[in-house]
């Protein structure tokens, strides 16, 4: 499965420390593993789905896109909580 990261999903996950980097590839490896681990959303962001999981004990989500006939994951925004869901619409 190719793996394509957006401008914003970059910029997001250069701001990580190294042992940050390492919990994202894990979650990374994880939806790779499962496409469909992810909740699914609705209305604006429809087609898009959320995983969840936890860096340095914080709650932190992952925005993806899966397009299954190309075999493609495309990885949208990483973030906390607050305004996730917000800048993502953008």
């Amino acid at each position: 499965m190719e793996v394509v990261q957006t401008p914003t999903f970059i910029r997001q996950s250069k701001k990580l420390h190294k042992n940050q980097k390492k919990v994202l590839d894990d979650a990374v490896r994880t939806i790779m593993k499962d496409p469909s681990i992810g909740e699914m959303k609705k209305g604006d962001l429809s087609g898009i789905q959320v995983f969840k999981f936890r860096m340095t004990k914080q709650l932190t989500l992952l925005a993806y896109e899966v397009f299954q006939e190309q075999l493609k994951l495309v990885l949208l925004a990483l973030g906390t909580h607050e305004n996730f869901y917000r800048d993502l619409k953008r």
